[in-house]
């Protein structure tokens, strides 16, 4: 199964917070093992374990043991993923849609679509909004910031639209249990809070289902949107098993134990396996191997600005002049000369 993963923009900005918190951003981010490079845009991938680490250690760093409720009451959605823009919609039915279709977006498990299937539960008169995620069910930390800023968010929204309120929630239920800092849920929810539960949902009354806001710029909502299916492509495209031996792969090269067998192994599936799921996405593993390597000596030789001999070797060749030859197959022409224009300076 694929490693789950999270949009930077929350790590950053959870980090940030804990900053603000009198947590020293060095330590923390050393002991979540986080790139800052890893970061630097919102819709990047970052590990979800590390989100979790970073979150674990900012809390015992601190002391404060409310930290992640605290992050979802302080940060609104808007302001770190996507989501939260592309979800204003007029009714409650088409939100809960879009947030079924880019809620990956924000958190991706790696089982792909309809994983994160947030699902309408009828109780008598009222329903609940059921979020089904496995993962909110396996971290407390993630689901009481989700739960505390989706609560949050709410108010803020209602506060927007005072014409047609829309409907707050009247209950909330979580799996886990009771935490020692019961009181801090009690001050941010506001309302009856049920632990040990069998759904981590909210309750609200059949209104919701009915309730129309008004619309959203048209504008700028179709904007968004396109970016959010440009982003959730790209995900799906991360998810292939192309990209998942490219990741493999990439540290691997330097090493000469870059072959199919290692690969296949790391990936928990057979040769033939790997071969197979490679050709129903029209690649093979060699292609693989020598595209990576490509994009690898490009990015090395102009942007890194490494020399040709350095090069060769993080790349897994066995001497310069064999990486000599595979570069002139890949561009027509040498990795000095690329290097050289890269750095400005003539070519004799």
């Amino acid at each position: 199964m694929p490693e789950p993963t999270i949009a930077a923009g929350f790590v950053k900005a959870f980090l940030d917070f804990a900053v603000s918190r009198g947590v020293d951003r060095r330590e923390l981010v050393g002991r979540a093992h986080i790139r800052v490079e890893e970061i630097s845009g919102p819709d990047q991938r970052v590990s979800f374990a590390s989100y979790m680490t970073l979150i674990e250690n900012a809390i015992r760093i601190c002391g404060e043991p409310a930290l992640a409720l605290h992050f979802g009451e302080a940060v609104r959605l808007q302001d770190i993923s996507i989501l939260g823009l592309v979800g204003h919609c007029e009714t409650a039915e088409q939100a809960r849609a879009q947030a079924n279709r880019f809620a990956r977006l924000a958190v991706d498990d790696g089982n792909g679509a309809g994983s994160h299937a947030v699902e309408f539960v009828r109780d008598g008169d009222d329903v609940w909004l059921h979020f089904t995620g496995r993962l909110y069910k396996e971290h407390r930390l993630l689901t009481e910031s989700s739960f505390a800023r989706a609560v949050c968010d709410g108010r803020a929204f209602a506060a927007m639209h005072r014409d047609k309120p829309w409907p707050a929630p009247k209950a909330v239920s979580f799996t886990h249990d009771e935490p020692s800092y019961r009181a801090e849920y009690d001050r941010i929810f506001r309302m009856p809070l049920h632990f040990g539960s069998d759904m981590n949902a909210l309750l609200f009354g059949e209104e919701i289902l009915s309730v129309h806001v008004a619309p959203p710029n048209e504008y700028v909502s179709r904007l968004v949107k396109q970016q959010a299916e440009t982003l959730l492509k790209d995900l799906d495209n991360s998810s292939s098993t192309r990209a998942h031996v490219e990741k493999l792969l990439s540290p691997m090269l330097r090493t000469g134990e870059a072959n199919v067998e290692v690969i296949a192994r790391k990936l928990g599936v057979s040769r033939q396996t790997l071969f197979r799921k490679l050709r129903e996405e029209g690649v093979t593993f060699e292609k693989v191997l020598d595209e990576l390597r490509h994009n690898m000596a490009l990015n090395y030789l102009k942007t890194e600005k490494m020399s040709v001999n350095e090069t060769a070797y993080l790349l897994g060749f066995s001497d310069p002049a064999a990486f000599s030859r595979a570069f002139k197959r890949w561009t027509g022409s040498s990795p000095r000369a690329l290097r050289n224009t890269s750095l400005g300076t003539r070519i004799n």
